[in-house]
């Protein structure tokens, strides 16, 4: 069973979903488009790094506002939710993250931020409250009309596992890369290590909310799974692997879910860039929030250019009476105090 995103349900008449992406990709698949793919500078801070924000979850969205709210919220509360994200702390954001269903179309037509926009089209295998199981591209999305709509970059979360679809799942992030460049879009491919099937779970695996969830229970050092992949091993297979397929971006899930202390995670993350040939962030799935100032700085003194997170920015503000408000008071000067990391110790996107 999978969600709405997954079947290639449409919305329900009468919700502020996104604007449709117009059909006709497929038609325009096999011919590489006359526009040229535009440069990291355009996610990029003055300083070459990246403190972007993410807000294109989806289901895991929703569970978070049934923990926060008590109850399933439709729609129209998540879509709403997303938009005041965006005009809110969006023009902070060096790059803004959203999915087509809950808000591109919007944040796309009114300009509400002014770094570069980036689109999902990751379709998700995800139970109504469960972990997202795995991840395709969604046919439904027309790059070439995302960036006709004022898109710079595309973004396809991939699971990876050690297990028999290992091969499949590399073919399908090496057709989104290639898909991105012929529609002149960036691509940002972001890898998220899981145990194969019947594995015990390591650190970087999903908690019991989806993906996004917190680190294993064996703590910071992580446990083996079944095939002897620890988890920081893991999570280095996987980004050798998908950013060998030279994406613009890699996104990187950080090592022992930043729960360790700073020079281990430098020492770890190190490691991890040895085997990226690309400008890498990282992203804040299972990272506790006030944890990922110091796992971001980790990450950056390594090699990293920055971040593209989410929930280290906004989670606890889900579901507040006047969201608005509690944006600009929390997740704004979060995002600043990233930022300034980012400028201070990220390596510039070019230096790669």
């Amino acid at each position: 069973m999978t969600n709405r995103q997954s079947t290639g349900q449409t919305a329900q008449p009468g919700t502020p979903q996104a604007v449709r992406l117009g059909a006709g990709q497929a038609a325009r698949q096999g011919t590489r488009q006359t526009a040229p793919v535009p440069t990291l500078d355009l996610l990029a801070r003055p300083s070459g790094g990246f403190a972007m924000v993410a807000m294109d979850q989806r289901e895991s969205l929703r569970q978070m506002f049934a923990a926060a709210v008590g109850e399933r919220v439709g729609d129209e509360r998540l879509t709403s939710f997303k938009l005041t994200v965006a005009r809110e702390v969006g023009p902070y954001a060096s790059g803004f993250l959203i999915d087509q269903d809950y808000g591109f179309g919007q944040v796309a037509a009114e300009g509400m931020v002014p770094g570069g926009l980036i689109v999902a089209v990751d379709s998700l295998q995800q139970e109504p409250d469960g972990p997202v199981e795995d991840t395709w591209i969604d046919e439904r999305v027309d790059l070439v009309a995302a960036r006709e709509a004022g898109a710079v970059a595309a973004k396809l979360l991939l699971i990876w596992r050690d297990d028999e679809r290992r091969e499949r799942r590399l073919e399908i992030a090496a057709e989104f890369v290639r898909r991105c460049a012929d529609a002149g879009l960036l691509s940002v491919l972001e890898g998220v290590a899981r145990p194969a099937a019947g594995a015990t779970g390591f650190d970087g695996s999903a908690g019991a909310a989806g993906f996004d969830g917190s680190a294993g229970a064996a703590g910071f050092d992580g446990s083996a799974g079944a095939r002897g992949l620890d988890g920081p091993a893991a999570i280095r297979e996987a980004a050798k692997e998908l950013a060998g397929l030279r994406p613009s971006l890699y996104k990187a899930q950080v090592p022992f879910g930043g729960a360790a202390p700073e020079e281990r995670l430098v020492e770890e993350c190190a490691r991890l860039d040895e085997v990226i040939p690309v400008p890498w962030v990282v992203l804040s799935q299972g990272v506790e929030r006030d944890d990922f100032p110091t796992a971001v700085r980790a990450a950056c003194r390594a090699g990293a250019s920055g971040m593209l997170a989410g929930r280290a920015i906004w989670s606890d503000v889900v579901g507040s009476d006047d969201l608005a408000a509690e944006l600009r008071a929390r997740s704004v000067p979060r995002l600043q105090r990233l930022a300034a990391i980012v400028d201070e110790h990220a390596r510039p996107w070019t230096a790669r």
